[in-house]
């Protein structure tokens, strides 16, 4: 789980760990993964926390085979960074653009590679014939699919990673590698939206702003489905959101 936060990540991590997966969370603070890892153990999970960058190829690289060989084999990548920052195009910086794009793109590059890696030499079947497989989930929002008005940065980052969640699901499909794309297209029950978008909170007792869980059941979904029927793009949207 690359970008374990306090909402859809953690969702979906409290999630998968209670069918039985270890679960290997990071993000730049460690100490930040606490409650969550804390959370999924009492609930009689496993769980480990990671500090570091998904930007730093040296970083994921180190990290992807630490899990590998001391932990077990990666089965299911959840790319889950944000990197919303909305800014006006007046006043953007070159700095913050790019680190937008690292955050959004650079980094689910970096960790889809390396985790495709790994899944693909285990994709052959074994001695019963059984295929191993693994999943790729990328986390999109509204943005991978228009600009709005002050998200340059972030909407040029979200398309990209769509882009690359487009191509690796043509490239690693007939590996026996599920990649999907979800667009989670509304707000989320976050103390993001309750601060500073209070007026769309009030919509949550409508069912009006998504529910963290209810996007991990969708992630669950797309883990356990039959590769007859695989989805690439699935989308998440209240029922009152525009589309």
């Amino acid at each position: 789980m690359v970008g374990a936060v306090d909402a859809t990540g953690g969702a979906v991590a409290r999630r998968f760990a209670r069918e039985g997966y270890v679960v290997c969370a990071t993000r730049r603070s460690q100490d930040k993964l606490e409650p969550l890892l804390s959370e999924i153990r009492a609930a009689g999970g496993l769980a480990h926390g990671f500090g570091s960058d998904a930007r730093q190829e040296d970083q994921v690289i180190a990290l992807v085979e630490h899990i590998e060989s001391s932990i077990g084999a990666i089965e299911v990548l959840v790319f889950n960074i944000g990197a919303n920052s909305p800014c006006s195009i007046l006043s953007e910086t070159a700095r913050r653009y790019t680190k937008m794009w690292e955050m959004a793109c650079l980094a689910g590059f970096l960790n889809g590679r390396e985790v495709a890696k790994r899944m693909v030499a285990r994709s052959a079947p074994d001695a019963q014939g059984i295929t191993q497989r693994g999943s790729i989930i990328f986390t999109g929002a509204t943005a991978s699919l228009r600009g709005s008005a002050n998200f340059a940065g972030f909407s040029g980052g979200k398309m990209a990673l769509r882009a690359l969640a487009q191509s690796m699901a043509r490239e690693l499909g007939p590996m026996g590698i599920h990649v999907a794309h979800t667009i989670i297209d509304g707000a989320i029950d976050t103390e993001f939206i309750r601060t500073l978008f209070p007026e769309r909170y009030t919509l949550k007792a409508q069912g009006g702003i998504l529910n963290p869980d209810h996007i991990a059941e969708a992630y669950w979904m797309l883990h356990r489905q039959p590769r007859d029927a695989w989805t690439h793009e699935l989308d998440l949207r209240p029922y009152m959101e525009k589309f």
